[in-house]
């Protein structure tokens, strides 16, 4: 049976030399769904492939573009430089996707993160790719929030109230903690600050949220486990807040889904956002996996 991970949908990094976590190892089929043909801007892209008795669609709510000195361990040039060589660079920085994913076994339907509703860069598009797969946000029975980062949660609480009124939220007890402790509130820098905020607010507006501890078992097939940091083992990312835990889960991490061949779907990567780490002449790398007529 599949696992599909905590981290394993919001980790990535688009440098060629990532995180993110798993959905699997195989895809058994996959079908495109999107709407009829009309002018390109009003598109809702949107991904599903079959994992066993699961239909998982990529869907996004935008983009942000992330300034090239967000990446601590390499030089924005250097960072630049890898952006432009993936054609992820642009004037202002690394054009970072916010993709979520649905999963739906045929009873219940778990989304992963929120997106960040309008907080940052072009966002807020989540609503109606659900709309377009003819859901309403009340009919959404989970949530996992990967970690609370504002482009992880922001969907949760737009416009200041309870969007998913009949889901269970699922964070991580840790998350949890941090992101609404007064005292690192009161010590970090402004770019973190929404994300604090937000934070107060999810826990304010969610009375079933389950601060979770360690792996845990969403419905069968389906566990949360952790897959902590973001980006490649020389590289952090401006918002982690422990870049030693990063690091070490990344070594263990990125090792372990090279061996396996991993379908990996990550958050911030070029739409849908699947694709595998392999090993290169020692390195680790990013590879786009085909997502149309898998089988």
């Amino acid at each position: 049976m599949p696992q599909l991970s905590r981290r394993a949908f919001a980790s990535a990094l688009p440098l060629g030399l990532l995180g993110g976590g798993l959905i699997g190892s195989a895809l058994p089929g996959l079908v495109a769904a999107q709407e009829p043909a009309k002018a390109l801007a009003s598109v809702t892209p949107l991904a599903q492939i079959r994992i066993g008795r699961f239909t998982v669609t990529a869907l996004t709510d935008g983009y942000a573009d992330m300034p090239y000195n967000f990446f601590p361990g390499r030089s924005p040039a250097d960072v630049e430089q890898a952006a432009v060589a993936q054609s992820t660079a642009r004037p202002s920085g690394v054009r970072f996707l916010f993709n979520q994913y649905l999963i739906d076994d045929g009873q219940r339907r778990i989304l992963i993160d929120a997106g960040a509703a309008g907080s940052i860069g072009e966002t807020g598009k989540l609503p109606q790719a659900l709309a377009t797969l003819g859901l309403k946000l009340d009919q959404i029975d989970a949530v996992i929030v990967t970690h609370m980062h504002q482009d992880h949660m922001g969907g949760l609480i737009a416009g200041g109230k309870n969007n998913y009124p009949k889901a269970e939220l699922y964070i991580d007890r840790r998350d949890v903690k941090h992101w609404t402790d007064p005292a690192k509130r009161a010590g970090a820098p402004d770019y973190l600050q929404t994300s604090f905020q937000m934070a107060d607010e999810v826990v304010r507006l969610y009375p079933r949220l389950q601060a979770i501890d360690g792996e845990r078992e969403i419905v069968p097939g389906v566990s949360i486990v952790d897959l902590t940091g973001h980006a490649a083992t020389d590289v952090f990312f401006l918002f982690e807040q422990d870049r030693d835990a990063a690091r070490a889960m990344r070594d263990r991490f990125f090792p372990r889904a090279a061996a396996e061949g991993a379908l990996i779907a990550a958050t911030h990567m070029p739409f849908p956002g699947l694709g595998r780490i392999v090993s290169d002449r020692g390195q680790t790398r990013w590879e786009v996996a085909d997502w149309a007529l898998q089988d």
